[in-house]
């Protein structure tokens, strides 16, 4: 049975191609999807593509990917600035954590410049648009390996 990479997306990326497309680009959530699906299969990984606006449902999915998750990608958006809870979850976590951003967050608002997931990722990738979870993808297959 193939390994299984959890890819979890935080609040407001399901508006992405629709919102601030000067900053995040014009691809879909579900255009990112397909391409990590595409890629999972060349690399002999199946991928769980969520996403969730509420804290808690993303909080869920950390604790399931405890039970049959080899790693974890993790987009938190807003979260990654503000949530000492999904830093406690990952923590709790034993398999590789990837932390993607598909902007260059250090070139943005101070507030931004600030994580508390990085505090537990193996890796992670800023501004390289949404080829970030491609390359996120890569990453942990690397990890696992």
């Amino acid at each position: 049975m193939p390994k299984l990479v959890y890819i979890l997306n935080g609040p407001n990326l399901n508006l992405l191609g629709k919102r601030q497309p000067d900053i995040y680009g014009s691809e879909t959530l579900d255009d990112v999807e397909g391409d990590c699906a595409a890629l999972a299969a060349e690399l002999g990984v199946e991928t769980r593509f969520l996403q969730s606006n509420t804290e808690g449902q993303i909080i869920d999915w950390i604790h399931q990917a405890r039970e049959d998750g080899a790693g974890i990608v993790i987009n938190p958006a807003a979260y990654t600035h503000t949530s000492v809870a999904i830093l406690d979850a990952l923590n709790a976590f034993d398999g590789p954590v990837i932390e993607v951003h598909i902007s260059n967050v250090h070139k943005r608002e101070g507030f931004r410049h600030h994580s508390y997931v990085s505090l537990r990722a193996d890796g992670v990738i800023a501004g390289c648009g949404t080829e970030g979870y491609r390359l996120a993808l890569r990453r942990i297959v690397s990890l696992l390996d």
